[in-house]
């Protein structure tokens, strides 16, 4: 085949590597149908020295497109296991040589089998990784003018123990199930804590603190579903049926906390009960929004990467997620300008200097957090080496829990918050501190 489709594919499949994670390694079934793809990605997993993969092959069916069946070899189709650094180099090298050899003959990846050997009937293979590494399970199509269809079950796992007990879980991710069920905890614990502090305040309570007390709750069961998810993956390789539990209140936490983002960003319930029409609108794109980025998530979840329309979907649901980041940023900063206008021109100057104070940090607050779980998480994740690959959902969650403290200690619901109370001696002083910094803060 020509040497710049192969190179072309390996090279897309490089660069999405990058925004895809590492698959949680369950037991997956996958449908190839009438592919012509030089490429396909399925698993990728971190093996340690007891790592195992499983592969059955059955309804193998190559066809040309072409009439001319002379060259139809078969050892030209196959399965490779690769590290990312080995695709590069084997990349890199096709292209400065200009050569036409096939990927499955080239010595720095491991070629596990071709169809030529499993033929028609139903193969299975069972074999270990060369070393402790990460590494992706591929299949090539070298054939020019190919299809090809075909039933694929992977299963990769590590063994424990003295009693080589299968772990599905990723080395790196191994850890995620105990990490998961302590940051549930610790939520149930600070829904308790509020829950305590609107009882012991109901004078104060507004209908925003209700709905903090959801979000927080819906976390918390989002946790406890992702960490009986990863515990019935990483013993048995399939989810249970908790998959299905984790999508939904994934959805109803992503729903809620950009709908509680926004209501605060807009003052509602604190400043005034109503929004403004264009506030609506902004619930309105970010909510929808927010469902069809995790319906794409459920869809990524439950299909793989061996799908045609994997890495589409995925560029969807990161677009999707960037936008809804970017929204929920206007009701802070209209209600940043509103109280910076309001403050020189009613007779509560220092008060509403006050709210302003909060509303900037507010918006601060939620850039970082947005910045640090898109970006550095996504960073921190490309660097990590693969064993510790839990150490970025640990910074992942503990941002999160960072966030949603900072909110529901700056807006609480108690009598003497100084979001709504200003004594007089600081008036002048808070006056003269704004004047100051009020052409600092650019927007």
């Amino acid at each position: 085949m020509g040497t710049s489709r192969i190179m072309f594919s390996g090279f897309v499949i490089l660069v999405l590597l990058a925004v895809v994670p590492s698959c949680v390694g369950e037991i997956r079934q996958s449908e190839i149908r009438d592919d012509n793809r030089q490429m396909i990605m399925f698993e990728r997993f971190g093996f340690d020295r007891n790592g195992k993969i499983n592969i059955t092959i059955k309804n193998v069916n190559v066809r040309m497109v072409t009439e001319d069946q002379s060259q139809r070899d078969l050892d030209l189709l196959g399965f490779f296991l690769s590290t990312e650094e080995d695709l590069i180099a084997v990349l890199v090298e096709t292209e400065e040589q200009m050569s036409q050899t096939c990927v499955l003959k080239n010595s720095q990846i491991r070629t596990l089998f071709t169809l030529k050997e499993v033929g028609s009937k139903t193969f299975t293979r069972s074999l270990g990784p060369p070393n402790a590494n990460e590494y992706t399970l591929f299949f090539a199509n070298c054939l020019r003018n190919s299809v090809v269809s075909m039933d694929v079950r992977t299963a990769m796992y590590n063994l424990e123990g003295r009693t080589n007990t299968p772990d599905y879980l990723p080395a790196g991710e191994t850890q995620l199930p105990k990490l998961f069920f302590s940051f549930f905890v610790i939520y149930s614990v600070l829904l308790g804590v509020w829950i305590y502090v609107c009882i012991k305040q109901k004078d104060t309570v507004h209908r925003i603190h209700i709905l903090m007390g959801i979000l927080v709750f819906f976390k918390a069961l989002n946790l406890l579903a992702e960490a009986t998810e990863k515990s019935y993956i990483k013993k048995t390789g399939l989810a249970h049926g908790w998959d299905i539990a984790f999508y939904v209140f994934g959805f109803l936490r992503g729903v809620m906390l950009f709908t509680v983002i926004v209501l605060i960003g807009t003052g509602w319930s604190f400043l005034k009960p109503y929004l403004q029409d264009k506030e609506k609108k902004v619930l309105m794109v970010v909510i929808p929004l927010q469902v069809f980025a995790n319906v794409a998530n459920a869809v990524i979840g439950e299909t793989g990467p061996s799908t045609k329309d994997f890495f589409t979907w995925k560029q969807v649901f990161l677009l999707l997620d960037i936008i809804c980041c970017c929204a929920v940023l206007f009701p802070i900063v209209w209600s940043i300008k509103h109280l910076r206008e309001a403050s020189h021109t009613d007779g509560k100057a220092a008060r509403n200097v006050v709210k302003l104070t909060l509303f900037r940090h507010y918006y601060i607050v939620v850039v970082s957090y947005i910045y640090f779980t898109r970006i550095v998480v996504f960073a921190l994740t490309t660097v990590t080496v693969y064993h510790y690959r839990w150490t970025s959902d640990l910074a992942e969650e503990l941002a999160s829990l960072a966030f949603y403290v900072f909110t529901g200690y700056k807006f609480r619901p108690v009598v003497h918050n100084p979001y709504f109370v200003l004594d007089d001696e600081e008036e002048q002083e808070t006056l003269t501190q704004d004047q100051l910094k009020d052409d600092e803060f650019d927007l």
